[in-house]
C-alpha cells in the first residue's frame, strides 16, 4: 500500500510498517499492578521474550508473541480447547528443540460504503497468513541470528471489490481496510535478523516493511485494531511497500534508542525483484525515548526524518519529511492515548500535513478492547480540500482464538468528491489464529 505511488493504487497493497530491528515488544493487555508470571502462564506455547523490541505490532515476532498470548474470551469451548492444546505442545516442541517459531491465521474483512459514486458499495477480503521466525544461530546467547518469514494469500470474497479499494468509490484519498487487498499469492517478509551487542544493537537485510519500524505505536495493527490506513500510521510519508533493504537499530541505555534503513523505494508486495527501477532509494533514521526498554510499545516519544529519491519510471518527484509520534498507557494498562504528526514536502505522500489523536480501552485483561481515532489531512494538491477521518471499532475476543470486530469510519469532506460531505463505511473483521 505505497503511498508513495498514485495515493490509493499500489497504497491497497501495503503492510505499512517495517524496518529496524528484531524483538519481540511488551503486551499493551499486561496488567503492571498483577504479580509478574513467567512466560509459559501467559502464553499457549511460550512465544514470549524478554525486550527490547523496535519491531513493531505488525512485524513477524510481535505478531507471533501476540497471537501466542492466552485471552480471557467470553464464551469457552473445552472440548475444542483441548484440541488445540495438542497443536501448541507441538509448535513448543519445534521452538524448544529447533528454536523455530511459526503462526497462521485467517483474517475476513467486511466493508460497505454509505451513498457511493459508483458501484459496487461493498467490499470483502480473506487473507490466509502463514509467518514465522527460525533462530538459526546463537540461540539463548543474546546475539541470535534468525530467518524471518511472512507469506500471504490474499482474496476477495462474493463481491467486485477488495477492501483496500473502496476508498476511491466515494472519492476518498487513501485506505478504508489496510492490508485486505485481493493481491493472491504474496511474500510479504524474507529477511535476516541479527542481534549483537548482547542483544542490545541489531540489523536486518532482505525483504520488509520500513513502516513496521518506523515512528511505531503499540496501538497500530491494521489485524486487531483499526482499519483505516490514515489513523494507523503516518500518512505524510512517502513509504515504498515491502521492499528490499538493509536497516539497524540501537538502545543506547534503558531509555534512549535509534534506528533507520535504507530500502528500494519502487518495492510493492506483488513483486518480489530487487531494484528492478535502478538505484532509487527510500531512507530514514528515528530517536526514540521510553521509560524503559520494555514499556516502548506503552510509553513512547519518536522522531523521524525521512527522504525518497525521484522515480523516473514512474514520474513521481522525491520528497522528504519529518514524523513526530508519541503514546502513553495508564499504569493499569486499561487507558492508552496515543498522537502523531507529520509534515512533508512533494507530491509522493498521502498528505503534506497530517495529525492523528486517539484513545484505547482495555474492557478485560488480554480480550475486549475499543478504540476510537481522528486524522486530519492536507493533500499536495492545494486544489483539493482537507480530509477528515474517525473510525471507531470494538474489538469482541469470542473465543480463545476467534476475536470479531466491528467498525464504523466517517469520512468527511471526502477530497475527490466535493459535493460530498460525509461517507460512512461500515466494517466487520473476523479473526482466527492457530
Amino acid at each position: 500500500m505505497p503511498a508513495t505511488r498514485s495515493v490509493s493504487i499500489h497504497t491497497t497493497n501495503r503492510c505499512w510498517l517495517l524496518i529496524s530491528t528484531l524483538w519481540v515488544a511488551p503486551s499493551l493487555a499486561q496488567d503492571s499492578t498483577e504479580i509478574v508470571k513467567p512466560a509459559e502462564a501467559l502464553h499457549k506455547v511460550g512465544y514470549a521474550k524478554p525486550g527490547a523490541a523496535l519491531a513493531g505490532p505488525t512485524a513477524v515476532q510481535s505478531q507471533l508473541e501476540e497471537d501466542d498470548r492466552l485471552t480471557e474470551p467470553i464464551r469457552r469451548f473445552p472440548a475444542l480447547d483441548r484440541v488445540f492444546q495438542s497443536w501448541f505442545d507441538f509448535k513448543s516442541r519445534i521452538n524448544e528443540d529447533y528454536g523455530f517459531q511459526f503462526g497462521i491465521n485467517y483474517n475476513i474483512l467486511y466493508q460497505g460504503l454509505s451513498s457511493p459514486l459508483n458501484e459496487p458499495s461493498d467490499a470483502a477480503v480473506g487473507v490466509l497468513r502463514a509467518y514465522g521466525n527460525w533462530a538459526m544461530l546463537g540461540r539463548n546467547s543474546g546475539n541470535t541470528g534468525s530467518l524471518v518469514w511472512n507469506v500471504d494469500q490474499r482474496h476477495r470474497l462474493g463481491t467486485q471489490l477488495a477492501p483496500a479499494g473502496l476508498a476511491g468509490q466515494a472519492g476518498y484519498i487513501g485506505v478504508t481496510g489496510t492490508l485486505f487487498s485481493d493481491a493472491e499469492l504474496v511474500l510479504v517478509d524474507f529477511n535476516w535478523q541479527q542481534l549483537v551487542n548482547n542483544g542490545n544493537s541489531g540489523l536486518i537485510i532482505g525483504r520488509f516493511d520500513p513502516n513496521d519500524y518506523l515512528g511505531i505505536l503499540g496501538y497500530a495493527n491494521p489485524w486487531t485494531a483499526f482499519s483505516n490506513l490514515a489513523v494507523l500510521f503516518n500518512p505524510s510519508v512517502a513509504f515504498p511497500d515491502n521492499s528490499w533493504g538493509v536497516g539497524g537499530g540501537h538502545w543506547f541505555n534503558d531509555q534512549w534508542y535509534l534506528k533507520g534503513s535504507v530500502n528500494d523505494a519502487n518495492g510493492v508486495v506483488t513483486d518480489i525483484a530487487p531494484f528492478q527501477s535502478g538505484a532509487e532509494f527510500f531512507s530514514w533514521g528515528e530517536v526514540g525515548w521510553s521509560p524503559t526498554k520494555n514499556e516502548r510499545y506503552t510509553r513512547n516519544v519518536n522522531v523521524a526524518i525521512w527522504h525518497v529519491d525521484p522515480r523516473e519510471d514512474l514520474q513521481i518527484d522525491g520528497a522528504e519529511g519529518v514524523t513526530l509520534a508519541a503514546n502513553w498507557t495508564t499504569r493499569n494498562n486499561h487507558w492508552m492515548g496515543f498522537f502523531r504528526a507529520g509534515w512533508s514536502q512533494g507530491t509522493a505522500p498521502i498528505y503534506n500535513q497530517t495529525a492523528t489523536g486517539g484513545v484505547l480501552h482495555k474492557i478485560r485483561s488480554n480480550a475486549d478492547l475499543i478504540g476510537i481515532a481522528v486524522n486530519w489531512g492536507s493533500p499536495p494538491d492545494s486544489t483539493l480540500r482537507d480530509q477528515t477521518t474517525a473510525e471507531i471499532f470494538y474489538r469482541l475476543q469470542f473465543a480463545e482464538n476467534v476475536a470479531i470486530t466491528p467498525s464504523l469510519q466517517m469520512l468527511y469532506h471526502p477530497s475527490l468528491a466535493p459535493e460530498r460531505d460525509i461517507s460512512w463505511v461500515f466494517g466487520l473483521r473476523i479473526r482466527v489464529t492457530l
